[in-house]
């Protein structure tokens, strides 16, 4: 093991008890949020069809958990704080922006898009940004692979399908479960999909 796992595990243990002091002051003050964590990046969920209710729900949380972190001697960086909304409304979506000042910390402005943990995401959850940016990133790879080889000596045909399939559609098909699922809208994906494909067989 090394010690980067180590501190991973080290740093899981000790923030296991706040989650969980937060989850049960949360739940005692009828505040429906969901919290998750991945090593030091949390994220705190709210649903809500008033926005206004939206907001205010994160506002409290940031409160509680804010509070609770300086307890155990640790603090939430500001520059990395962000808020982000998620709308199926077709008309013009332009919520306020969510004023920490009064508790030390940010303003912060909804984003139209978001990159989580190299997720994608806009706020009607088309993911098209997301399937553009893995295309584009296994297009350069494919154009990186003709470093591997020339007329004279370095890969054969084969090994090069070979490559393809095991290193460059694991690229673009990044966690294509988010948005190839059961009567969701393929068009265009499928259609990016398709003109890499030709791009990358050229």
């Amino acid at each position: 093991m090394t010690s980067g796992c180590y501190n991973t595990i080290l740093l899981a243990l000790y923030l296991s008890p706040i989650f969980y002091i937060f989850e049960k002051r949360v739940k005692t003050l009828e505040i429906p949020v969901s919290v998750l964590s991945f090593i030091d990046n949390g994220l705190l969920i709210s649903q809500k069809k008033s926005l206004l209710i939206s907001n205010s729900n994160p506002f409290c949380n940031y409160y509680i958990m804010s509070h609770l972190l300086e307890q155990f001697g640790l603090f939430i960086k500001q520059g990395k704080t962000e808020i982000f909304h998620f709308s199926r409304s077709h008309d013009i979506f332009d919520p306020l922006p969510l004023d920490f000042s009064t508790l030390g910390g940010p303003v912060l402005q909804s984003k139209e898009n978001w990159k989580y943990l190299s997720f994608i995401f806009n706020r009607k959850l088309s993911f098209h940004l997301h399937i553009d940016f893995y295309m584009n990133k296994a297009i350069s790879t494919v154009k990186s692979t003709k470093m591997l080889g020339n007329l004279s000596r370095g890969l054969i045909l084969s090994q090069r399908c070979l490559l393809y399939r095991l290193c460059i559609l694991s690229i673009v098909l990044y966690r294509f479960l988010f948005w190839f699922y059961d009567k969701a809208l393929l068009l265009y994906p499928l259609k990016v999909l398709r003109a890499m494909q030709c791009r990358a067989a050229l």
